[in-house]
């Protein structure tokens, strides 16, 4: 699985098509993480102004119809996350059949994202 933040509002825009971020537009493909830890690091530099749920879509990289490319990060990754990770980039829309759930970040007091949470 491969991890997307996504604010809930955002996801649930428009249902019946494809998911396509901003940064689709902006940068050519849809910003992903490799795992839980990053995934926090990436909400904390990112993310924290976001009001209302944030959401990480758990994506199955084998079942996207779109490309998949595994990059540094460019100019240089999040606080606390190693310079040699590689973040998985999609360069394309994400067609929600590749979507196999999602979890809700938990956040403390002053915004900071500590925990990822089931979200049913």
């Amino acid at each position: 699985m491969i991890f997307h933040l996504v604010p809930l509002d955002d996801w649930l825009r428009d249902p019946d098509r494809p998911y396509a971020p901003a940064s689709l537009a902006e940068d050519g493909f849809v910003h992903c993480s490799p795992d839980e830890q990053t995934t926090l690091a990436v909400a904390n530099a990112f993310y924290r102004d976001i009001v209302g749920p944030l959401m990480v879509l758990l994506i199955d990289e084998q079942a996207l119809d779109t490309g998949v490319v595994w990059e540094a990060a460019d100019p240089a990754p999040p606080p606390g996350v190693p310079e040699a990770t590689r973040f998985p980039h999609i360069y394309g829309r994400i067609n929600r059949s590749a979507v196999a759930g999602m979890m809700e970040v938990r956040r403390d007091a002053d915004g900071r994202a500590i925990a990822l949470a089931l979200w049913s």
